[in-house]
């Protein structure tokens, strides 16, 4: 239920608040004094386009806040959804800046759009003339029929399961294009393939490749100068090494004529060592060098394959040929595996199918079972509401899986006898949209946890008695709903809990809208002057009297 509605700096409204009653209240005022203008601020806490147009003075921000207490009603699951937290009392800001920025609220957290229409449509329902036109549409009609049947909780279930196939669906048929791609390739991929298993590939092969065929191709040489490094250490009486154990020898027989003798012998000895050591190592390293060509011719194959290899697949390392041998291995792999991946692909979408069939059968028999009750119930309040001839139909059509399930509905309608029922878009007129759409929203309304109905002159083409019971409808709905009415009729007006008035101020230099709260005299003298215009005679104020007099007046 709406507690408080602030408007600040919107179209010709400065500053308005309003803190409506709990059950009917009625707006009434001259043409273009802001009643529209209210609806437009209102819309802006739905979630609807903002402009900065709009604003008052273009200087200055723009605020929309609603309060609303919503104890008894089932929303805190979005709340918990949306992760905000749930509170009875919910205020819910709209912002405008001057710069055209909007920004929106719920109980201080910042929200986005989104988030802002699914909360505050939980919470306020307005009807407009444009509901007129979404009553032609099919979609809006099956709406009607859900909510009728009060079949949220099978719509969910649907919607879950449709979304599930569709997911399976959409991955078995991107399976069947791979497949198909995939099996292009596959020849070329597999002989690929093939060639490079053959070749046996290992990390850093090239590498190590390279550096013994140079090896083995400089051989002769390697070996040539090492045979020589060899004779000149140990080769002869004349040798390094043999000159040096001379020199030893020597030395050692002065050794006892002074300690530097001795020092010098031993460093003799030391590189005597040394060099037996290295002419050890250099026979050893002589003795290991092949000459080799078959070997050369071998090594220089392999090589050239490898280098013929990387060409191919234009790579730089034979690395980067093991990477693409991996990947090779999984597109071939996958073909291979193809059959087995689109069978469980297949049997996945069965499944799903299956379980959304169930779910749409189950929220299709829902449906039919209300069409009945919703056509006798709105023929009967047409018949109130002075169209005794009306005829309303709900025809049903299946249709294969959707988005809303396997029903397509059309509500068919005739206002006059003998004629056949047509689509509403074909046949009705401004008036009996109206009262169509009073009598729809009347069946429903103990259907769905609504705590606010707006209707923005819903009274469009009805006057006399109908008008009469259209108010009596209207304050009905009010036992269990809040319900703001825009209108233009006393007999509505007068069934009112309370009585808005709004009105153009030109006291000042800028033309402003502005709302009062009616006392029961003020009320008095606006019906009157509903009824018989500006300057009311006393018999007709008696009238407005005694109409009020019916009804509770709240002053």
């Amino acid at each position: 239920m709406l507690t408080h509605l602030k408007i600040k700096n919107y179209a010709l409204i400065e500053h308005l608040e309003l803190s409506p009653n709990h059950a009917l209240n009625i707006i009434t005022g001259e043409t273009g004094a802001g009643k529209s203008i209210m609806l437009g601020a209102i819309g802006l806490l739905l979630g609807n386009r903002a402009d900065t147009k709009a604003l008052y003075s273009p200087d200055e921000k723009c605020i929309i806040e609603g309060e609303f207490n919503i104890s008894g009603f089932i929303i805190k699951s979005i709340f918990e959804e949306e992760e905000l937290d749930y509170e009875d009392h919910c205020i819910i800001r709209r912002e405008i800046s001057p710069q055209g920025k909007t920004r929106a609220f719920v109980n201080d957290t910042p929200v986005n759009l989104e988030t802002l229409r699914r909360i505050a449509s939980q919470l306020m329902d307005v009807h407009s003339q444009h509901d007129n036109l979404l009553l032609g549409a099919n979609e809006y009609q099956l709406q009607i029929v859900d909510t009728f049947a009060q079949n949220e909780s099978l719509v969910d279930k649907y919607k879950s399961d449709f979304l599930s196939y569709q997911k399976a669906q959409k991955a078995y048929d991107e399976l069947v294009q791979d497949a198909k791609e995939s099996k292009k390739e596959f020849d070329y991929n597999a002989f690929l393939l093939e060639e490079l298993h053959k070749a046996k590939l290992k990390a850093h092969e090239l590498e190590e490749l390279e550096t013994e065929l140079n090896k083995l191709e400089n051989a002769e040489e390697v070996k040539s100068k090492l045979q020589q490094t060899s004779a000149f250490l140990n080769g002869s009486e004349q040798s390094i090494i043999s000159l040096l154990g001379t020199s030893l020898a020597n030395i050692n027989t002065i050794g006892q004529y002074g300690s530097q003798f001795v020092h010098i012998k031993e460093r003799l000895q030391s590189c005597l060592i040394e060099l037996k050591d290295i002419n050890d190592e250099i026979e050893s390293e002589s003795d290991q060098v092949e000459i080799d060509d078959e070997k050369i011719s071998s090594l220089q194959q392999r090589v050239d394959l490898l280098y013929h290899l990387l060409q191919k697949h234009q790579v730089k390392a034979d690395n980067d040929l093991l990477r693409i041998q991996a990947e090779l291995e999984i597109k071939v792999g996958k073909v291979l595996n193809l059959d087995e991946s689109l069978e469980k692909a297949k049997s996945v979408v069965e499944k799903t199918e299956k379980a959304l069939m169930k779910s749409a059968e189950a929220l299709s028999k829902s449906r039919l079972g209300v069409l009945a009750t919703i056509e006798k119930q709105i023929s009967a309040l047409l018949f109130d509401l002075g169209m005794p001839n009306a005829t309303l139909k709900v025809e049903n059509e299946f249709i294969k899986p959707s988005a809303t399930g396997i029903n397509i509905v059309n509500l068919l309608f005739s206002a006059n006898k003998g004629i056949k029922p047509q689509p509403l878009k074909n046949v009705a007129s401004g008036g009996e949209f109206s009262r169509l759409m009073l009598a729809i929203k009347y069946i429903l309304a103990n259907k769905r946890a609504l705590p606010t109905i707006v209707f923005d002159e819903i009274d469009t083409g009805i006057s006399g008695e109908v008008s009469i019971k259209v108010g009596n409808m209207m304050r009905e709905m009010s036992k269990s709903h809040q319900i703001i009415a825009i209108t233009h009729l006393h007999q509505i007006a007068a069934q009112g809990a309370a009585h808005y008035f709004v009105y153009k101020d030109n006291s000042a230099d800028r033309t402003v809208s502005r709302i009062k709260k009616l006392s029961k005299e003020e009320r008095i003298m606006e019906i009157a002057q509903m009824i018989g215009g500006q300057n009311p005679s006393a018999t007709i104020i008696e009238n407005a009297r005694e109409m009020l007099g019916k009804h509770t007046i709240e002053s």
